[in-house]
């Protein structure tokens, strides 16, 4: 059991609470819906020297006075304070994702042979390339790029036209436009956009975007 501190800074003023770390991680990560991860029943403007937030604050920051309301909302929206070894250990588990997910969608384009995970991580090291706590999918372009100033490297790519309806466009747009070649907007709203996804993304690109537009988007895959 690892103790620590959340807090959030709400009305201008900080608030505190002290849990366990990491059972306040897996209700962050939506893993445990109980409250147990409070060590302390208390909500702190200062948790280091004691201070309780005045009630006055808590009804004006939260719209309520109850502590497992309010520790919920702060492990939600704010900031959980994790120990070094805690975020040493995140960095490895991200690297190692990452190294899984090059040796089986990327290839060296002079051979078309795929890297090795020990070429990979060797790539990696000597790039110093920094590997983000965030989704493959939003740091991969820039990975590849400083990894093919050490290694010949590509990734394996799909390329897929898409119609949008006009009605799921706002909504779906950020998830397409990352990947985007080309796009035309049709007179009735809907969107046709040319996108290249990384192969092994491929799945959950199409989970992501028939949740959000309900299976209305049309997609064909187009050969290169």
């Amino acid at each position: 059991m690892t103790q620590t501190t959340a807090r959030i800074k709400k009305i201008g003023k900080p608030f505190e609470i002290m849990v366990d770390m990491d059972l306040a991680l897996k209700y962050r990560r939506g893993e445990s819906k109980s409250v147990d991860f409070l060590e302390i029943d208390k909500i702190f403007s200062d948790a280091k020297k004691g201070q309780h937030a005045p009630e006055k604050d808590l009804m004006e920051a939260f719209k309520t006075e109850d502590v497992n309301e309010i520790a919920s909302k702060i492990i939600r929206e704010g900031e959980i304070l994790v120990t070094q070894e805690h975020r040493s250990a995140e960095q490895e588990q991200k690297v190692k994702q990452v190294i899984d997910f090059l040796s089986r969608n990327s290839m060296d384009p002079h051979t078309g042979r795929p890297h090795t995970p020990e070429r990979i991580k060797s790539a990696i090291n000597e790039s110093g390339v920094n590997i983000k706590n965030l989704p493959i999918e939003q740091q991969i372009n820039e990975i590849i790029e400083e990894l093919s100033k050490i290694i010949p490297i590509k990734l394996e790519m799909k390329k897929i036209k898409i119609v949008i309806p006009a009605i799921y466009t706002g909504k779906s747009y950020g998830v397409v436009n990352q990947y985007k070649e080309s796009e035309d907007w049709r007179n009735n709203g809907d969107l046709e956009i040319i996108i290249k996804v990384p192969s092994g993304l491929i799945m959950e690109f199409y989970d992501k975007l028939n949740s959000i537009t309900h299976g209305s988007a049309v997609t064909e895959e187009m050969k290169e």
